[in-house]
C-alpha cells in the first residue's frame, strides 16, 4: 500500500519538473493574451446632426455619450444653434416647432420601420429607416430651412449632390464599390 502512493508521489513530481522545465523564462509557447479596450467613437445615426447643431467643444462629447442622456445635455445647445442658423424658424416640414425638431434630433438613433416603408423621408414616411439612396443632407437641410411647407429658403435647402457617384450594388453589401 505504501509502494502504490509512493509511486503516485513520484509520477506527480515527475510531472511537475516537466511542468516547471517547460515554463521557464523566455521559453513561454503561448503568448500572453493582450488586452483590449473599445471604445464608441461615433453615433452617426443622423449625418450632419452633431457637424451643424453641436459646438466645436462638445462634438466629442457628443459622440461618446447614451442616446438616451443627448436631449438633457445637448438639447439646449442644438437649439441655441437651429435659431442661430435660421432665426425666422417656425415650424418645419413636418409641421414641428424648434422644441420638437430638436426633441427628434438630439437622441441621435436612426429609428426603422420594420413592418412599412424604410426611408429617411420620401413625401409620406418619415424618420422611418434609411436607404442609401436617400438624401439625407437634403431632408435635414429642408427641416432646417424649409419652413412649414418645405419652400422657404430654396438656396439653403440643398447640397445640390442628387445622386452617389457611383450605383449602389443590387445585392449585399449594396453599397457602391471604392474608386
Amino acid at each position: 500500500m505504501k509502494r502504490k502512493y509512493l509511486n503516485k508521489i513520484i509520477l506527480a513530481a515527475m510531472i511537475l519538473t516537466v511542468a516547471f522545465a517547460a515554463c521557464k523564462k523566455g521559453n513561454n509557447p503561448i503568448p500572453p493574451i493582450p488586452i483590449v479596450y473599445y471604445d464608441q467613437a461615433d453615433e452617426a445615426a443622423r449625418p450632419a446632426i452633431n457637424t451643424v447643431f453641436i459646438p466645436a467643444s462638445g462634438k466629442d462629447s457628443f459622440n461618446t455619450t447614451i442616446p438616451t442622456q443627448m436631449p438633457g445635455l445637448f438639447g439646449g445647445d442644438m437649439k441655441t444653434s437651429l435659431l442661430t442658423l435660421n432665426p425666422h424658424y417656425t415650424t418645419n416640414l413636418l409641421g414641428l416647432t424648434a422644441d420638437q425638431f430638436i426633441g427628434v434630433v438630439s437622441t441621435d438613433v436612426l429609428n426603422a420601420s420594420t413592418t412599412g416603408v424604410t426611408s429617411f423621408y420620401n413625401g409620406e414616411q418619415v424618420l422611418t429607416g434609411r436607404n442609401l439612396s436617400d438624401d439625407v443632407i437634403d431632408v435635414e437641410l429642408t427641416l432646417v430651412f424649409g419652413g412649414p411647407d418645405g419652400s422657404a429658403n430654396p438656396g439653403l435647402t440643398s447640397d445640390h449632390v442628387n445622386a452617389n457617384d457611383k450605383p449602389f450594388l443590387p445585392s449585399f453589401p449594396y453599397e457602391a464599390s471604392p474608386w
